[in-house]
């Protein structure tokens, strides 16, 4: 009998094993295989060969979604599966999404196009939660938003990679912002590796600004790996028309992005001044006079809008094609891109930019939001900010209490890399953090707790000698904070938000992990071994 049960439970293993072998084999000879990247370009992991993006913009306009109404379009599988064949037409093998909502289920969307060797890109931010250009922060709401979408999206394998935000600076006015979104990327790389995820790239979609374009590139393409992007994409739009290489300004762009240490491409272009659409630069975006410096692109739309950039129109869910749809498969017919080995890969190592009159990001980033803190400066509060007073009105409280009271902890300085403690908070804790200082400086006097009926007096949390030792790191680390401190998993509201995320114009396998892998393995054993001692 003991010999029996031995034997079963070997052969149980065994096939256990098999299948979890069988998995990942089949994983690796999927339509999509992993991306990797060498130097300033893109290769197929299962055999070596360059990528090019032949990329589709695939979502509605965003510009006015709100959490509730974004329209997912990889939550849509009867969509999906209507749109898959035009987009094969159209040799699709990348899909950019611009928002997705994480509370929806994209399995079979995902499923699809994986087994259609569709991959996507997708963009961290949402139009409700994205990081302003005019008044930017790397709070934990943001933070919670980001690493959402990396929870939704890391289990499928043709997930290609995230967009950390899309033409957050886009003149020279407002250039400190790219330090806000370099932090988003940091934390983002680190939150997908401490979750023991596959390794997914994250990049960053710039616009074409004639004064920042260079610099800003260098700026994210600069520095350690753990903070750098791992790819970049502009969005390109100066080819109108008939024109040529050197006509349209590709030909300088080219020789800008020549020493770029990152796969660069266009993550949007086809210009539409000259309708319809030829896409004459199709042939030479994917020619021998760009292809050692790019990889491929994404054509900005595939809906018809108002903006007049569709390549098809959807009418009671019936998908009509125009001229733009055929002229752009024609030009995509007719590309054959030379294929690069890792070895010609380009890698080079960039200076990052110092700050100055046409530069004001400092290579010096926000701290990494830390809800560890926030929660212990709520709990350490005697005066705090009342409930019932407006989000909409806590700017003119800020006004007021800053204009008598240091308010450095909670605000930050991106051109001289200087951040307060609390920076990171959401606002209502910041603002009661201010009026606490406040009434504390005044004494602890009654009436210095009112603000017109806006605050109130509460009992203080008893604070543990692990907050005192949290809030005492989180000081120490303000200034000149490199995020070195643990990001937060819980959710957080903020009142920050001008979007810049929306563009300028359960069934099916998925991957076994290895770290599933080796703890299934070891819980055999473990059970296999515990199960024979019994019988024995």
């Amino acid at each position: 009998m003991t010999n029996f049960v031995s034997q079963l439970l070997l052969s149980a293993f065994v096939l256990f094993t098999r299948s979890l072998v069988q998995a990942a084999s089949s994983d690796n000879d999927s339509s999509t295989p992993a991306i990797e990247i060498s130097g300033n370009k893109f290769f197929y992991s299962n055999n070596g060969s360059q990528f090019y993006l032949r990329g589709i913009a695939y979502q509605a306009d965003t510009a006015n979604s709100t959490d509730t109404t974004i329209n997912d379009p990889l939550a849509d599988y009867d969509s999906c599966k209507r749109d898959l064949p035009y987009l094969q037409e159209l040799y699709t093998n990348v899909l950019r999404v611009y928002a997705i909502n994480t509370t929806l289920d994209h399995t079979d969307c995902l499923n699809l196009f994986q087994e259609n060797g569709i991959y996507i890109i997708a963009d961290l931010s949402e139009p409700a939660d994205s990081i302003s250009r005019t008044d930017p922060s790397w709070d934990l709401g943001l933070y919670e938003r980001y690493t959402s979408v990396v929870d939704a999206l890391q289990n499928y394998t043709n997930v290609l990679g995230f967009f950390a935000g899309n033409e957050v600076t886009n003149n020279a006015s407002n250039t400190e912002a790219s330090a806000f979104v370099k932090a988003a990327v940091r934390d983002t790389k680190k939150y997908i590796k401490d979750q023991g995820y596959r390794s997914i790239p994250v990049g960053y979609s710039s616009n074409d600004d004639p004064d920042t374009r260079v610099v800003m590139a260098d700026y994210f393409a600069c520095g350690d790996a753990d903070e750098k992007v791992d790819f970049y994409g502009i969005n390109m739009y100066e080819w109108c028309g008939k024109s040529t290489f050197e006509e349209s300004g590709y030909s300088d762009r080219t020789k800008e992005f020549s020493n770029l240490s990152v796969p660069v491409f266009f993550s949007e272009y086809g210009c539409n001044e000259v309708s319809p659409r030829q896409f004459q630069d199709v042939a030479t975006l994917y020619g021998d006079d760009m292809t050692d410096v790019w990889s491929g692109g994404i054509v900005y739309m595939y809906f018809e809008e108002s903006n007049k950039y569709g390549l098809v129109s959807i009418d009671n869910d019936e998908v009509k094609t125009l001229t733009d749809f055929n002229n752009l498969k024609s030009a995509l017919a007719d590309i054959s891109p030379s294929s690069a080995t890792k070895d010609e890969a380009t890698s080079t190592s960039l200076s990052c930019p110092s700050t100055g009159a046409d530069w004001k990001a400092s290579t010096d980033l926000p701290p990494t939001p830390n809800n560890s803190t926030c929660n212990c400066i709520k709990s350490s509060l005697v005066c705090v900010v009342d409930d019932d007073v407006d989000v909409e009105d806590y700017a003119d409280l800020f006004s007021v209490v800053c204009a008598d009271i240091d308010c450095g902890d909670i605000t930050g300085n991106a051109t001289t890399g200087e951040y307060g403690a609390y920076s990171f908070c959401d606002d209502k804790t910041k603002l009661s953090y201010l009026l606490n200082k406040y009434y504390e400086d005044n004494g602890k006097d009654d009436s210095a707790c009112s603000f017109s009926g806006s605050a109130s007096i509460v009992s203080a949390s008893s604070t543990a000698s692990s907050c005192a030792a949290v809030l005492s790191s989180a000081t120490a680390s303000s200034t000149g904070n490199s995020g070195s401190s643990s990001g937060s998993n819980s959710s957080s509201s903020s009142s920050s938000s001008s979007s810049s995320s929306s563009s300028s114009k359960e069934s099916g396998a998925t991957a076994v992990k290895p770290s599933f892998v080796s703890v299934m393995l070891c819980t055999v054993i473990f059970v296999a071994v515990e199960c024979s001692l019994i019988l024995m």
